[in-house]
């Protein structure tokens, strides 16, 4: 929304009729019309809540409402606004109205001070209704200073009463005050801070001259404002009014000089303070005047033109952000779009993260302060770094901002490339939160660059919200199917290991028949030879004597492992080796049995082969048996 349209709806809404003053309360709530008014007009019955998001800013919430009657420097009055009449306020734009949902239960407005005393800071929260005394018997207690010698400044109404109600004099919710104790002699150190901090607390008003263009501007800041680094306070201007002049300078011969020598500010002596029409009615802005809509005196960009690689591009971006703004801020991701995406959505489920896209332009006067205030806010920088990947970009040169809607419609399509492409300059910067999804990737919200630290705090915890919802619902699926999938394995491994047992047992059976048909194969071969061996040996037995013939005859019974009995005749004078080859022609060779006498007990295998029965006294019969040998 046009700043003068905001300034007007204001004094509108609240009857302060100083444009200075409306000005510096507008500055203190970030130009947010509504929180401006809700901290000069606090509600009886409810609040007003900030609604100004990136849809808002193009319908404003304007409508019909009740005029208000206002007391002296635009106090509200006690009972609740009257919402009877419909008229507007004839001749300015009408306050906004607020719908019935926006109404919540009152709650007591706190109001927060900073009170400074030479070396010292101390932080006072009251209730509006408090009075002026309350917060100075704090102070007493907390400074050790008598109340009776302290002197509290940095009212803009001026001096106050102690009995003065903190509500009657319309305070931002966080104010700036200082202590003065004239009849305590401070050091030249402690003179010296307590007159710089009371400078802080005043309104300059700076008279720009415009050589080239021949006008004069009239500019009004508070004290806080800074000039680079330093505070006008502190940069030795005078107070309440100073004279300035600008030019250009002709165009130096080299980017050295080009950077050293940038746009000419004479400082005047401070003259009579005329007025000066405000540079807002010629048009011109607040930029434009200290140089900051030309090339006489222009930051380096945050990054180059026609960058190729965006790893460097985004290690440019960022070294040259921690120069302008600090080291505390976010940590942006060096890499690609597609990259960064990867790294946010396609991780494990617990894992994933909500990518935050900062678009940077230089050319936007709410850049600088989105960056200090919010970007490099604490809060804001742990939340980031704990939930979000943050990727950023620069779109002040037109050849990197046809880049980013390339990538953008690449990744998140072309509906998000367009709506990039409805942002003006003014509204920059710009912060997407996208959240991947199974399909696609979409975007939660897009936070432009007129918010407050508070504001940006509950979009993102907002977006969180959402993205946490569906990231229990992904690491519920997830956990499914990864309980799924090693079922599965489970199951895989034990149909693998029941292969490989039964591969093993087939192959020991396997071993086991050949090992069965081998030693089948030798036993029979042996059983083979025996019986080789004991025909041969059988053919080889010289032929049983008879009975009648006239040769001494011995008669021997031999009995067998298995009980049965082997007869036989031989003459006496044969040899034992006879004897031996027809026990073994019957199956039991003499190495592996032993032929014995009954009683007394003898081994006959052990005598020698070559003697007769008679020598061995086998004769005329004898019983033996065959024992195997162990």
């Amino acid at each position: 929304m046009d700043r003068e349209i905001i300034l007007a709806d204001f004094q509108a809404c609240t009857g302060i009729d100083n444009i200075a003053e409306a000005i510096t309360l507008l500055e203190l709530n970030n130009w947010d019309l509504v929180a401006a008014i809700n901290g000069v007009i606090p509600q009886e019955n409810g609040i007003l809540q900030s609604n100004f998001s990136s849809e808002s800013s193009q319908t404003t919430p304007y409508g019909p409402h009740s005029q208000a009657a206002t007391g002296p420097g635009g106090a509200a009055p006690a009972g609740p606004a009257s919402s009877s009449s419909s008229s507007s306020y004839s001749g300015s734009p009408s306050c906004p109205v607020l719908p019935s949902r926006h109404i919540v239960e009152r709650q007591p407005r706190m109001l927060h001070f900073r009170v400074e005393y030479r070396q010292r800071s101390v932080e006072v929260v009251l209730e509006e209704s408090s009075t002026v005394g309350e917060i100075k018997q704090i102070l007493e207690t907390e400074l050790q200073i008598p109340m009776s010698k302290m002197q509290l400044k940095g009212w803009k109404s001026g001096d106050v009463l102690d009995s003065t109600l903190l509500r009657t004099l319309h305070l931002p919710k966080n104010n700036s005050l200082y202590v003065l104790t004239p009849d305590i002699t401070p050091s030249a150190s402690t003179s010296q801070n307590s007159a710089l901090q009371e400078t802080l607390n005043q309104n300059f008003l700076l008279v720009i001259t415009h050589r080239e263009a021949q006008r004069d501007y009239n500019l009004h800041f508070p004290g806080t404002k800074t000039i680079q680094e330093m505070t006008l306070a502190a940069s030795g201007i005078s107070f309440p009014c100073h004279h300035l002049s600008v030019c250009r300078r002709s165009s130096p011969a080299n980017a050295q000089e080009q950077t050293e020598e940038c746009t000419d500010v004479h400082m005047v002596s401070d003259s009579e303070g005329d007025d000066f029409e405000d540079a807002s009615e010629f048009g011109v802005d607040e930029a434009e005047i200290f140089g900051m809509g030309s090339s006489g005196c222009r930051k380096s960009p945050m990054m180059p033109e026609n960058c190729e690689n965006e790893g460097e591009a985004l290690l440019h971006f960022t070294s040259e952000f921690s120069t302008r703004y600090g080291d505390c801020h976010p940590v942006f991701f060096i890499g690609s779009l597609e990259a960064a995406s990867q790294e946010a959505f396609y991780g494990k489920a617990r894992d994933r993260k909500l990518l935050a896209i900062y678009l940077h332009n230089d050319e936007s006067v709410l850049s600088n302060v989105f960056c200090s205030q919010m970007m490099c806010a604490e809060s804001i920088v742990s939340y980031l770094s704990q939930n979000f990947t943050t990727w950023a970009w620069d779109v002040t040169k037109e050849a990197n901002k046809a880049r980013l809607l390339t990538m953008c419609t690449r990744h998140f399509g072309s509906v998000v490339a367009q709506t990039i492409r409805t942002y003006k300059t003014d509204q920059f910067p710009l912060l997407l939160i996208v959240m991947g999804k199974r399909t696609s990737n979409e975007v939660l919200n897009v936070i432009q660059g007129n918010t407050t630290v508070d504001e940006l705090m509950m979009r993102l915890m907002g977006a969180m919200e959402i993205f946490t919802a569906q990231q229990q619902e992904d690491i519920k699926d997830e956990d499914e199917r990864e309980a799924r999938e090693m079922v599965k394995r489970e199951q895989d491994e034990a149909y693998r290991l029941s292969l490989e047992a039964d591969r093993k047992k087939r192959e020991a059976q396997e071993r086991e028949e050949a090992e069965q048909v081998r030693l089948e194969q030798i036993r029979k071969e042996q059983e083979e030879e025996r019986e080789a061996i004991r025909l041969s040996l059988e053919q080889a037995l010289p032929p049983e004597p008879s009975e009648e013939g006239g040769e001494p005859i011995s008669k021997l019974r031999i009995r067998t492992p298995s009980g049965e009995f082997l007869e036989r005749r031989f003459l006496g004078g044969c040899k034992l080796q006879v004897l031996f080859d027809f026990v073994a022609s019957k199956g039991y060779p003499s190495d592996e049995f032993k032929l014995l006498t009954t009683f007394p007990r003898r081994n006959i295998t052990q005598l020698e082969p070559a003697s007769t029965l008679l020598e061995a006294k086998l004769f005329p019969q004898e019983t033996l048996f065959l024992e195997a040998r162990e």
